[in-house]
């Protein structure tokens, strides 16, 4: 397997800050390989990033907020431009997938936060601009109090690295459908997909200035942002160390608002009551794989009844057997490497840990395709973990799962609540009274899903507002509240005879 074989995207072989719409030279001296991760070797490099690029970025950012150009433009306005800028995605929907698959290994058969996803949402915050309301309060015959909502400023977003484009327009989507101007931190391993999207922004007649991308390294670039005494905000997504950090940054500085998604350790919680088994061992298995079980989100902890532990491990085990693995360009690949040499390292330490440490490896934990040199690894599946162990415990991010029997409901509920993560969990169950019992007593997002059919309904689509619990962040992101969330309340009193 020879990237020869593989029609490439267009790389930008020329990674520089973008600011007020045309590149600028950024003053680091240290440069950033970019790696294929498919065979490690090199596709370009981008700059490691100084204060002084962030100083300028901000700066200009700052100016444009000033000045209202974006802003002060109607809602109409807004969402003609937002509206255009989704429909470019779309268009060039092929070649963002292109370039994460390059960059970080996420097959660009992966329907899951893919660039038309991503479109989908810049979509419905521009739908959302007009809907918005403020407030007016009852008072008195001789006062008039309104609470109006308003742009924060200039907003910073720190993106992580498992869904490029996706993650990208998670974050500037509502910050710009709030109004605020935007200064973008791409993830260093995987940025190409960010350049596009700001240049597809400004095609899009977003005015230059509004959105500006800083390239570079989190301890520099990053930490700058968050110290920044001009940015109002922080958007953060990564792990729950580093969002720490941007939260004391943000406390050393100005206060700024963060909002963080972080680590999660998601219990997947089975129930013996009527469940389609195979269902339900397909459904696990591929919420493991998605993304190589790069995913914060990911179900990486099974909790099982022990009665039906072994028969609902092997079918698992079975379906996990099934991917077909490959370079993520690939029309046929259903699971690629994953995204770093050094990712792959961490995620192997713990798979040997494990095992070290008492844990029996069912399934997998091998590297794949050692020939070509990527990052290739097999899910793994380990039994006997017990509960208070690193991998039962602490984020791998990666495709490692955690099977814990238990014998009770009220077992189950304390093993799900025994980390402290909480970001979602899923409840395997076919009584509504269980499921609702279990979400009364599990403080994180709860998804029950009842098996007759993988297929469920589309739900609230790009409207779904989620806030993650404990150290899995802070904030909510998504929907109309995580819009208002790029917004605060500026109470207006008029006295009037």
């Amino acid at each position: 397997m020879t990237l020869s074989k593989f029609k490439l995207p267009n790389i930008n072989d020329n990674i520089q800050p973008f600011i007020e719409g045309q590149s600028v030279t950024s003053e680091s001296d240290n440069w950033i390989e970019t790696i294929n991760p498919t065979d490690n070797s090199v596709l370009t490099r981008i700059p490691g990033g100084v204060i002084s690029d962030v100083d300028k970025a901000v700066a200009n950012s700052r100016k444009v907020f000033n000045e209202g150009i974006w802003r002060d433009q109607t809602p109409s306005q807004k969402k003609k431009v937002l509206h255009r800028f989704a429909d470019l995605i779309i268009q060039h929907s092929n070649e963002l997938d292109q370039l994460d698959a390059l960059e970080m290994g996420k097959p660009i058969t992966l329907g899951a936060f893919n660039a038309a996803r991503a479109a989908s949402h810049v979509h419905f915050m521009a739908e959302a601009v007009d809907k918005l309301e403020s407030s007016v309060l009852l008072t008195d015959e001789k006062t008039l109090v309104l609470n109006k909502l308003m742009p924060r400023g200039v907003i910073a977003a720190i993106i992580p690295w498992n869904f490029p484009t996706f993650n990208v327009v998670l974050k500037i989507s509502a910050a710009l459908a709030a109004g605020n101007s935007v200064v973008l931190k791409p993830p260093e391993i995987a940025s190409q997909s960010a350049f596009k999207l700001a240049k597809l922004a400004l095609e899009a007649n977003l005015p230059p200035g509004v959105l500006n991308v800083v390239p570079g390294l989190g301890h520099t670039v990053g930490k700058a942002l968050a110290l920044h005494m001009d940015v109002d905000m922080v958007t953060f997504t990564g792990s729950t160390a580093i969002g720490k950090l941007v939260m004391q940054y943000a406390g050393q500085s100005n206060m700024k608002k963060v909002v963080a998604e972080c680590g999660g350790k998601s219990p997947q919680i089975v129930f013996d009551d009527g469940l389609d088994l195979d269902l339900v061992a397909t459904g696990i298995a591929e919420n493991v794989l998605i993304n190589q079980g790069q995913l914060c989100s990911m179900g990486s902890r099974l909790l099982v009844p022990s009665h039906i532990q072994e028969q609902v491990v092997n079918k698992i085990c079975e379906r996990l057997s099934d991917i077909k693995v490959g370079n993520p360009l690939a029309p046929d690949t259903t699971y690629g490497p994953l995204a770093s040499k050094s990712h792959f390292s961490r995620v192997s330490k713990y798979i040997d840990d494990a095992t070290r440490q008492g844990a029996d490896l069912a399934y997998g934990g091998e590297r794949l395709l050692e020939s070509t040199g990527g990052n290739y690894l097999n899910p793994a599946v380990f039994l006997n973990v017990n509960p208070a162990s690193a991998i039962a415990q602490e984020e791998i991010f990666g495709p490692v799962l955690s099977v814990m029997p238990f014998e009770t409901q009220q077992e189950a509920i304390e093993l799900a609540n025994s980390t402290c993560y909480g970001l979602t969990s899923y409840i395997w169950t076919a009584q509504t009274t269980t499921a609702m019992a279990m979400a009364q007593q599990i403080p994180t997002s709860v998804t029950v899903l009842n098996t007759t059919t993988l297929a469920g309904g589309e739900g609230p689509g790009d409207a779904i507002s989620v806030e993650p619990y404990a150290q899995s962040g802070v904030g909510v992101e998504g929907g109309l509240a995580g819009l208002k969330g790029f917004m605060r309340q500026q109470v207006i009193w008029l006295n009037h005879s």
